[in-house]
């Protein structure tokens, strides 16, 4: 490392995992969202984008993915405060990530808007898929 330069170390302060298999479930994790949120002291907008955001990952893990998890995290990197919630499936996967992120791309009955709209919401953004081998996308609020 050279001299002067600090290297950031991003802590983990609480985390929990919760099954996302029905619409109850999905509820239940934008509860656990907001309440961290909360507990975090994080203003109304920046919950509202975070569980809206959150809402729609949990729904895409029912109808696609045939369900999964949500890990919801809290974060302390340098002197900066954030909420990730980190949704994963075991389903079908999505074979072009850019194209699924492409405003008024839709492989059902949706308007397009859900993934994209989710990356624009949050400050940190981060999928993974593979077709037959699932997805998990990463969504991060900092303050």
């Amino acid at each position: 490392m050279k001299a002067g330069v600090k290297a950031a170390i991003m802590s983990l302060t609480k985390c929990e995992t919760l099954p996302i298999r029905t619409g109850d479930d999905i509820v239940l994790a934008r509860q656990a969202v907001r309440a961290r949120m909360v507990e975090l002291a994080f203003n109304l907008v920046a919950q509202t984008k975070m569980v809206t955001t959150a809402s729609e990952l949990g729904r895409n893990t029912v109808l696609w993915g045939g369900g999964g998890t949500a890990r919801l995290e809290s974060l302390v990197d340098g002197g900066r405060t954030g909420v990730r919630a980190t949704f994963e499936d075991q389903g079908p996967g999505i074979a072009n990530i850019e194209q699924a992120l492409t405003n008024g791309f839709t492989t059902g009955q949706g308007l397009g808007l859900g993934l994209g709209g989710s990356k624009r919401l949050v400050h940190d953004f981060e999928i993974f898929s593979r077709p037959g081998e699932g997805t998990r996308v990463s969504i991060t609020m900092w303050k």
